[in-house]
């Protein structure tokens, strides 16, 4: 990573650690991922945009492999997304071979635009939806 994408990503991150994800996840028709740490074995909430299609849920992570959400995913799949105020189990895929800046193209555009103008190394997550 060039030290200018660094840089986007620390100010990003702590940003949304700080600012962005505590107000967000109080927000009750914000749509959250909630993974399981990888370390501490605690759920971990994290607001996305994204959109459900049947039932599958698609996001792209601005970050790619170095979102902690990835990270976690990658160590236990099994995740719980909150769609319009209702949470729904699922199983998360990270999809290395899918075109995220085209799977941008089909979700809300807000959302969309922020992960372009933020991201760096994008990835596309697929979340199977039990039932």
């Amino acid at each position: 990573m060039t030290s200018r994408a660094e840089r986007k990503y620390r100010a990003a991150t702590a940003f949304q650690r700080r600012v962005g994800n505590p107000l967000l996840r109080r927000m009750p028709f914000q749509t959250l991922l909630e993974t399981t740490g990888r370390v501490s074995g605690l759920p971990r909430t994290t607001p996305v945009g994204g959109r459900r299609t049947g039932d599958t849920f698609w996001l792209v992570s601005e970050f790619g492999e170095r979102s902690q959400y990835v990270r976690n995913i990658k160590a236990d799949p099994r995740v719980r997304v909150r769609i319009r105020g209702r949470w729904h189990t699922g199983t998360a895929h990270p999809m290395p071979e899918d075109d995220p800046v085209a799977r941008l193209r089909l979700l809300p555009r807000l959302n969309s635009a922020a992960v372009r103008a933020v991201g760096a190394g994008l990835l596309t997550v697929r979340v199977d939806l039990d039932g």
